[in-house]
């Protein structure tokens, strides 16, 4: 399977119209937690570029150093954006010295230089700022040999369910020298998780389709989360029922006939980004009238939610999760 860029052309023409930041294509991978897809009664073959994208960037977190150092690295460049985010958030910002092209957050780590990303990282800008830590998706093969050839202490990284986030925030800590930050770091994230499990405690969790990918005004070529990942974790904390979560993956790509076979009684699609305007959300969800005979439409359940932290498996998972709590259940947050 050939892959022409790094979030697929089928992924580029399901969002024409859309004017999204590129950053979007390079996260969006990350929103499937991300094991091949599943297709449920597929009609097109236009997402195979997608799909290969979206399994190159399989996580299962593994922080793993291919050489060793005696002292935290002081020249770190990351090229996956959810381990940028957690660099800065565990104090070890000033240590880093380059990130991907894809990275919107935070804002300090938008001034650094950029260095490609999963499909097309920069070699030479890479060996030009003399890193002594680069951190790379598991899957860059060569990219991490290149390095380790040049003398350079490379880490790989992967992740999967929320528990391996908190690890991976850990493990950073300790190849960074912010072991005490990161414990922290991680230990609000697990705190302000079970806070928001307590507060939808015994209310009635409603059937949930989460769709993180469809082409826009329409309801083709849609990915929705699997019964695997982080997404499908976020949406039990939450509060609901993953539609999908007897399917053993992270993304299905669902026909209309099987999302009305669902029959979700809430829909939450989500984009990565602040991009559109009120005006484009209110189409996005009325297109979702195609389908009035799913509970969702005809209770007014469906959502539309934007924001990188939706979809970045980093330090805001928390905060993305409450964002889909207080959806799910407004009441619970008066």
């Amino acid at each position: 399977m050939r892959c022409s860029s790094p979030y697929g052309d089928g992924a580029a023409r399901a969002t024409r119209g859309y004017h999204h930041s590129p950053h979007w294509w390079a996260i969006l991978p990350l929103a499937t937690g991300a094991t091949p897809m599943t297709r449920v009664k597929q009609k097109s073959s236009s997402m195979r570029s997608y799909r290969c994208a979206s399994l190159a960037l399989l996580f299962v977190i593994s922080s793993t150093a291919v050489t060793s150092q005696s002292s935290p690295p002081q020249r770190i460049i990351s090229l996956i954006p959810a381990v940028t985010e957690i660099l800065f958030a565990i104090g070890a910002g000033s240590q880093v010295i380059g990130v991907s092209n894809y990275d919107v957050y935070p804002p300090a780590a938008t001034q650094l230089p950029r260095v490609g990303g999963l499909i097309d990282p920069a070699v030479e800008i890479i060996l030009s700022l003399q890193p002594d830590l680069v951190i790379a998706y598991e899957t860059q093969f060569d990219l991490l040999k290149q390095l380790t050839n040049a003398g350079i202490n490379v880490s790989s990284y992967t992740h999967g369910t929320l528990d391996h986030i908190l690890a991976g925030i850990r493990s950073l800590g300790v190849q960074t020298g912010h072991v005490t930050r990161a414990e922290q770091v991680a230990r609000q994230i697990e705190s302000d998780l079970q806070g928001i499990r307590a507060r939808v405690a015994g209310r009635n969790r409603p059937r949930t389709l989460f769709v993180f990918a469809k082409e826009p005004l329409s309801i083709r070529n849609l990915f929705a989360n699997g019964g695997k990942g982080f997404h499908n974790e976020m949406l039990e904390i939450a509060g609901s029922k993953n539609v999908f979560a007897d399917t053993p993956r992270p993304a299905v790509q669902a026909s209309t006939e099987t999302i009305l076979a669902r029959a979700p009684e809430v829909i939450i699609e989500v984009r990565a980004g602040n991009t559109l305007k009120p005006t484009d959300i209110r189409r996005e969800i009325a297109v979702w009238n195609l389908l009035p005979s799913l509970p969702a439409v005809q209770t007014g359940r469906v959502y539309f939610l934007q924001g990188t932290d939706l979809v970045v498996p980093g330090p805001r998972i928390a905060m993305a999760t409450e964002r889909l709590a207080r959806a799910l259940h407004p009441d619970a947050f008066k």
